[in-house]
């Protein structure tokens, strides 16, 4: 599953739908908004029709460099406050390495290539995040 939603996400409801008799390894990437100094929220903008189709191009990359058998990946936009849900990465494999150099290559190809852009919101203003996309480690 790819999506790009301003909705929040069940974290076992996705491991549920990812969750197969040969999977030995599911590896989740959680990524939430952090209290960084003085950030009480974060804006996430994406131009969303090519944030999905830039998504579904890296998971069908992950499936070709690694012997995984599934990918989620869900990201957020719109207002989310500190602790909220950004971005859910899971890759289900055999085994637990395949998993994670394919959870990590996911995460990483999404900082450098998706279209989604984050503002930071605290007590002494906002600022643009000039030149890099959200990636989920706010």
């Amino acid at each position: 599953m790819i999506s790009v939603t301003r909705d929040d996400f069940d974290l076992n409801a996705e491991l549920d739908r990812v969750r197969r008799p040969d999977m030995g390894g599911l590896v989740t990437f959680l990524g939430v908004v952090r209290n960084d100094g003085g950030l009480e929220a974060m804006e996430l903008e994406a131009y969303e029709e090519v944030a999905v189709k830039e998504l579904e191009t890296i998971r069908d990359e992950a499936f070709s460099r690694f012997p995984i058998g599934a990918v989620t990946v869900i990201h957020r936009i719109g207002r989310l406050r500190v602790g909220e849900n950004i971005l859910l990465i899971i890759v289900g494999a055999g085994h637990r390495k395949e998993a994670f150099d394919a959870c990590e290559y996911i995460l990483e190809r999404i900082k450098q290539s998706v279209p989604i852009w984050k503002k930071e919101i605290g007590k002494d203003g906002e600022r643009w995040v000039p030149g890099e996309s959200s990636g989920g480690d706010a």
